[in-house]
């Protein structure tokens, strides 16, 4: 009797305890993730990308899925894409575009993924991402060039695809905050990712889900800012600041004699050489 009781306690506590830890928001363990908030992307940016990408050596996919022309037909979008990244002095870049998932799960479809070191998703509305490859062999790819320590970036759309939940993936506006599309394609666990956020006034708008999701983490990111996620932590880079809505408060100067809201209408800005913990939802202190 007292073996069963002393069962039921520690039970009890075990499930306590997952309950206080809750879902773990992380990156992905070898590879890197640049998730950038849109606008004009800033050249440090680029660059971040093509030095995680291998250089001269990279070799690039591009998917411009979230945008709304046909890039498999229109040869003025494609080729205005190469000769951007081409700017950047990449010269090895394949194009890779379908709102098909039986397209996105062939074999000669995915090809140029099995020995790409990077990934750029271009913006436009991120639902057409997930209507093309959420749950594909293409998106098995990506997670695979992770897994080889690639890297994989996105603006705007393309940013907030990365996370697990899909922030404004609604078909019939981007004003709908949890729509008829909520999943992303997960590089980034138990997150909701935002974008354009103080260019456009959204710093309110993720409320709308975390309100709902309480589990998440929160990233609003403003145009011309970005997070270089690395496992369990990121950094900002940019001219602007990132939001983190982790129902708590940090500012450099204290906060002991601020008037807050309540920890649920909580957030704060980092800037750039900023660093965050994912895991622990916790401002990386400088030393």
């Amino acid at each position: 009797m007292k073996t069963r009781h002393f069962l039921i306690i520690l039970l009890a506590l075990s499930i306590q305890t997952s309950a206080q830890e809750g879902p773990i928001t992380t990156g992905h363990p070898t590879g890197s993730l640049i998730v950038i908030g849109g606008g004009r992307v800033d050249q440090e940016i680029m660059q971040e990308f093509i030095e995680l990408a291998g250089g001269e050596e990279a070799r690039i996919v591009v998917i411009p899925t979230a945008g709304e022309g046909d890039f498999n037909q229109d040869k003025t979008l494609r080729k205005g894409l190469e000769e951007y990244f081409r700017g950047y002095g990449i010269e090895e870049i394949s194009i890779l575009h379908t709102r098909d998932t039986a397209r996105a799960n062939e074999r000669s479809f995915v090809k140029p993924l099995e020995t790409a070191t990077g990934v750029y998703f271009m913006g436009g509305r991120q639902w057409r991402i997930a209507d093309g490859f959420l749950n594909t062999r293409a998106h098995e790819e990506l997670f695979k060039l992770l897994d080889r320590g690639g890297v994989i970036a996105g603006s705007s759309a393309g940013a907030t695809i990365q996370g697990s939940y899909l922030a404004r993936g609604d078909t019939r506006n981007n004003q709908i905050m949890m729509g008829d599309h909520q999943e992303g394609l997960g590089f980034i666990s138990a997150v909701a990712i935002d974008q354009h956020v103080l260019a456009r006034n959204r710093q309110f708008d993720l409320f709308t889900i975390l309100k709902e999701r309480p589990d998440l983490l929160g990233i609003g990111i403003d145009e011309s800012t970005a997070i270089v996620v690395k496992g369990d932590w990121c950094k900002v880079i940019g001219s602007s600041y990132v939001l983190f809505y982790d129902r708590s408060f940090w500012s450099r100067e204290g906060s002991s004699l601020k008037n807050l809201p309540p920890p649920a209408s909580q957030f704060y800005m980092l800037k750039a050489g900023d660093r965050y913990n994912l895991r622990l939802r916790e401002v990386i202190k400088k030393q």
